[in-house]
């Protein structure tokens, strides 16, 4: 059976992680799209595997964020066609918990933006913390139940509600200028300076800047669902790991104590023997 070496692979792994493409990857490091594509499965399921089982316990834990980004399979929903329902393609949302002292990416989950999928994300968070946390969301309605029914009371939690003036169709491509905020205390005690979302939808553009299928107004969208969950399980290994954070000056998984060693691509190639 043919095996790349393993500096091949790095190589494939270096170029994934720094936001190219399947192509792109496949003409820098000299190989067939078909090779990156298989590695990035095989990478992107022990990636996956790795996190699920070693982020776990926190116990450095007590300021969490949780956001959800958009993006979309083959095409946006405007665009299919009602037997294409159903069957992979379209909106995807992908549900990202950070904590905003070590940033650390504690859970994530991809799947649509309903209150089951909330449910689930809420509980898989739950059971990666020791202590007791003050989380902040923004104001969609679902987290309030997601979070009772995974926390049971024991949380402080607070949410963040933006205001947002009128769409002006002349700067189409920019965002709504918030005109407010308001602070809601929604179970515990949270305390109220630190019920914010900054730091998520800080990551939610690092993502967008790092993943090239997260690029808007192109066409390198995931084509498939697998491929898109592969890049995302790859990228958010190499964020807790391998990338030094600025302000932390050594990465979230050493700040957090998962990890007490700076990681680099070898380690993550070296995860699928």
């Amino acid at each position: 059976m043919n095996k790349l070496p393993r500096e091949k692979q790095i190589e494939i792994v270096k170029c994934l992680t720094e936001g190219m493409s399947l192509r792109a990857t496949a003409r820098m490091a000299d190989v067939s799209r078909n090779t990156v594509s298989k590695l990035l499965l095989e990478i992107g399921e022990v990636c996956e595997q790795y996190h699920d089982e070693h982020v776990r316990n926190l116990d450095k834990t007590f300021k969490v964020q949780c956001d959800e980004i958009w993006s979309f399979i083959g095409k946006k929903d405007k665009n299919m066609s009602m037997n294409e329902i159903g069957m992979g393609v379209g909106s995807v949302w992908t549900w990202t918990a950070l904590d905003a002292d070590n940033k650390l990416i504690i859970s994530y989950a991809i799947g649509e933006r309903t209150l089951q999928c909330a449910m689930s994300f809420m509980k898989d968070l739950k059971s990666r913390l020791s202590k007791r946390i003050q989380l902040s969301t923004d104001g969609f309605a679902a987290y309030r139940t997601a979070v009772e029914v995974a926390f049971q009371g024991e949380i402080e939690f607070g949410q963040i509600i933006k205001l947002y003036g009128n769409f002006d169709t002349d700067h189409k491509y920019s965002p709504a200028e918030c005109t407010n905020i308001k602070k809601h205390v929604v179970t515990g005690r949270p305390v109220k300076k630190d019920i914010s979302t900054s730091y998520v939808e800080r990551q939610n553009l690092s993502m967008r800047m790092g993943m090239r299928r997260f690029t808007r107004l192109t066409n390198a969208s995931s084509k498939k669902m697998e491929y898109h969950v592969a890049a995302i399980a790859l990228y958010f290994m190499h964020y807790n790991f391998v990338r030094i954070h600025q302000t932390l000056r050594c990465t979230p998984g050493m700040e957090a104590g998962v990890t007490k060693r700076l990681w680099d691509i070898g380690d993550l190639v070296d995860l699928l023997e």
